[in-house]
């Protein structure tokens, strides 16, 4: 895919955060579980010989509170709607021109809330019952399904939505569409196998265009079966309503912010019978052959059920927290893809403050992937993955202010304090803002990637960014004399949208 701008890299994680943080909208009196649906649900059930129909009803009622179909409109600061429909343009360098021409005229523009429509309220009995009765009978009949429990159930394969889309009914659309594509498994009880033979259809008509990244109202079933393309989150909404008709437990995990490179990333998961849980993209890559791209600090899995030990039932407003942190239907998984470690931080804050976070450096900013409780003179963030720079901070009105020193969590569990030394000072040689632009010649030795005529500026890190030096680049690596050693820096072109990535170095190295 090509390099994204900023424009749609701001998109991408504006999109991802309001999905995963609106189950905190606050609800007015009348934006209760419609108790007239709840009553005939219920009363249905009371009539069925199989109690666990009802059970499950309850489940969704009991955990529908900020489930919501939430739509978009492009507004100016003034809060005029600008028409904008991603799919008038033939690609999304015509659509980036388009709205980098909106905005000559216009002034900022920004996606904000046109409505919220809760689950709560809008919700019918029949939308219910139906859907309860086909996830039941796709579970007592699908051979892979019956090993899960009721709990199970109830989380990975009873749910009807997967973010924010609109309410529809998709259970007998896939059912129907796979009824006869599992004939031939070779395992008829496996659960990856008959996932990749969905997966495989998927992949033969949806698939992710860019230009959604400007469409942040999710898709439905009824849009993604007409348009056939959409975003990350509209390719895990269609994989999970695919794959739970069918009785395979299926979500949806997160990373809030990758550790070593810029954005975020969401993508689905499936849960086997043993337990196991595997990654796969949706419409995309099958379990078993995916591989996600970047270094991962947290990762988050999606729930319907509340989480009431989340950052969101502690806090008093939910401006309070950082908007991914913001979400009740969420929970910790990290240890499910790499190695973890606590990490526990001294701080100094007044005893008002109750929550401090833990920060990743991502696309120019320093950004809260956890939280913990400040006890004392100290704060604990559980299951943090190692091998990872980061800098304990507060979130206060709506930034992150640091609270602490920068230090690398080591492979081994170790924190290594990230202090620039002033006093003793080094060369340091240079040959690109980011690992990933990296090259070597014939005879093994790294080329310089930068932009000649460009300067090049680089920090360290002293509770904010110190300047050292600048230079202009001409083809050559860059030298920059006198840096104060052992600390955390990041070498940044002018003008650029600041995706360059921090390091450290020692021995003459860079370490990234």
């Amino acid at each position: 895919m090509a390099r994204l701008s900023l424009a749609i890299r701001k998109i991408i994680r504006f999109s991802l955060a309001l999905s995963l943080a609106i189950t905190t909208i606050v609800l007015s009196e009348t934006d209760i579980v419609s108790q007239s649906a709840k009553d005939i649900v219920l009363g249905h059930y009371l009539r069925d010989v199989d109690s666990l129909k009802r059970r499950a009803a309850l489940f969704l009622f009991d955990n529908m509170e900020g489930h919501s179909y939430i739509t978009f409109d492009l507004s100016d600061t003034a809060g005029k709607v600008i028409p904008f429909d991603v799919l008038n343009f033939q690609s999304c360098e015509e659509l980036e021109a388009s709205f980098k021409t909106l905005e000559s005229a216009h002034g900022v523009l920004d996606f904000k809330i046109r409505d919220v429509c809760s689950d709560d309220s809008a919700i019918s009995a029949s939308f219910v019952i139906d859907h309860v009765d086909k996830a039941f009978e796709a579970w007592q009949t699908r051979p892979w399904a019956k090993t899960f429990t009721f709990e199970q159930f109830c989380e990975y394969i009873l749910p009807y939505r997967g973010s924010n889309e609109p309410l529809e009914k998709w259970r007998g659309h896939f059912s129907t569409r796979y009824d006869s594509a599992f004939h031939g498994m070779k395992d008829t009880i496996d659960p990856i196998e008959a996932a990749c033979i969905i997966n495989q259809d998927l992949m033969s008509w949806f698939r992710f265009d860019p230009r959604f990244y400007y469409h942040p109202t999710d898709q439905g079933l009824s849009e993604m079966l007409q348009n056939k393309i959409g975003r990350c989150e509209d390719m895990t909404n269609l994989t999970i309503y695919a794959m739970r008709a069918n009785g395979l437990a299926v979500t949806s995990d997160y990373t809030p912010y990758w550790a070593n490179s810029g954005n975020n990333h969401a993508w689905n998961a499936i849960v086997t019978t043993g337990g196991e849980v595997i990654p796969f993209m949706g419409a995309e890559a099958n379990p078993r052959a995916y591989r996600l791209p970047n270094k991962l600090a947290k990762v988050y899995r999606k729930t319907f059920s509340l989480q009431r030990r989340n950052l969101a039932f502690q806090v008093n407003h939910p401006d309070d927290a950082p908007k991914y942190l913001s979400s009740k239907c969420y929970i910790d998984v990290t240890s499910d893809y790499t190695s973890v470690s606590d990490v526990r931080v001294r701080i100094s804050v007044p005893d008002s403050i109750r929550h401090a976070y833990i920060c990743v450096f991502n696309s120019g900013e320093w950004k809260a992937i956890h939280w913990g409780e400040v006890r004392s003179d100290s704060v604990t963030f559980y299951e943090m993955g190692v091998d990872v720079a980061y800098l304990p901070g507060l979130y206060v009105n709506g930034e992150i202010k640091p609270v602490g020193s920068a230090f690398l969590l080591t492979k081994a569990g170790d924190i290594r304090p990230a202090v620039a030394d002033t006093t003793k000072l080094i060369d340091m040689v240079l040959h690109s803002t980011t690992m990933k632009t990296l090259e070597v010649s014939t005879d093994g030795i790294l080329k310089a990637a930068f932009e000649v005529g460009t300067e090049y500026v680089l920090c360290y890190w002293s509770d904010g960014w110190v300047c050292v030096g600048k230079r202009i680049a001409d083809g050559g690596p860059l030298l920059f004399p006198n840096v104060p050693s052992n600390g955390l820096y990041w070498l940044t072109a002018a003008n650029s949208n600041k995706e360059e990535r921090i390091f450290t170095y020692s021995d003459g190295q860079v370490w990234w």
